[in-house]
């Protein structure tokens, strides 16, 4: 089995590749600062700027297939993040900004040849059928949680 940071990143790899199936273009991957790192920062066809926090989880797991990681805690770190990065990025200071949060479930993929099509998985949930196979697994985009936070409570 693929260490849990390979598996992290093939989860941001699928999110990376569906954003401009939606219209969207993704701005950077894993950036990251003193505070901390944002799995995906993108703008959508509207141009509002999404940062987007990437659960990668195997089928029998939790914490409800990722959100129960993104505690009050979590959300403070990734929104003094994402000011850190309009900081840095001035010229996005003035679009409108939202968390959200994608959830990918992976699975091994025995004896099948790479796919590159959405395939069928009868016991997975999908929100879009939106798969790939990296280093033999499976990675499903199950759900997409749009504006899943606020701006936390300091």
């Amino acid at each position: 089995m693929p260490a849990t940071d390979e598996l992290g990143r093939s989860g941001e790899d699928l999110i990376a590749l569906w954003i401009p199936t939606k219209g969207g273009r993704v701005l950077a991957q894993r950036w990251h600062c003193v505070i901390g790192e944002i799995d995906i920062i993108a703008l959508n066809r509207s141009g509002d700027l999404i940062f987007i926090e990437v659960k990668t989880r195997s089928s029998h797991n939790i914490d409800q297939d990722g959100v129960l990681a993104v505690t009050r805690s979590k959300q403070i770190k990734l929104w003094k993040t994402a000011q850190l990065f309009l900081v840095k990025n001035p010229k996005h200071q003035s679009r409108n900004c939202r968390f959200d949060i994608a959830l990918v479930q992976w699975q091994p993929v025995q004896n099948q040849p790479v796919q590159s099509q959405p395939a069928h998985y009868p016991k997975t949930k999908r929100l879009s059928g939106f798969t790939r196979t990296f280093e033999k697994h499976e990675f499903i985009l199950i759900n997409y949680l749009v504006h899943a936070f606020e701006q936390p409570m300091l």
